[in-house]
């Protein structure tokens, strides 16, 4: 397959997946203390993330890199390329996503919620524009 065309699909499912996750952002906004849709919350960070590493991925491959064949690598890499601008934010992202799948701890369900809200929504949005504008 084409690696252009590659990741432009994996932009769409990326776009379709940030959307999501922007929809369930707003509704847990206006019903901050619904464990089920902080819950979905938590779902839709887990796999807005996957899909925000995976477009990186496919873009910096698009674009010659190598050895981006995991979410460190090409945070890395994407840091080196200007496509991120704070390394360390989407590195602690990584392990904030290992942890989501222990959100039935009600503990850990607060501070990923909170994380969504102070970090991951400013830093995917961005993400989202920026690649959208590559297109």
């Amino acid at each position: 397959m084409n690696k252009g065309i590659r990741w432009e699909q994996r932009f769409q499912n990326f776009t379709n997946a940030y959307h999501t996750f922007c929809k369930t952002f707003s509704r847990q906004e206006g019903e901050p203390d619904d464990e089920i849709i902080q819950m979905a919350l938590v779902q839709a960070f887990e796999f807005t993330f996957e899909l925000a590493w995976n477009v990186m991925k496919d873009y910096l491959e698009n674009e010659g890199f190598t050895k981006v064949n995991s979410p460190k690598q090409t945070m890395r890499t994407a840091f080196q390329a200007g496509l991120i601008t704070d390394a360390e934010k989407w590195m602690e992202m990584i392990q904030r996503r290992n942890l989501a799948s222990h959100a039935y701890d009600q503990t850990i369900l607060r501070e990923t919620v909170q994380y969504i809200k102070n970090e991951f929504y400013q830093l995917v949005t961005k993400l989202y524009e920026d690649m959208k504008g590559r297109l």
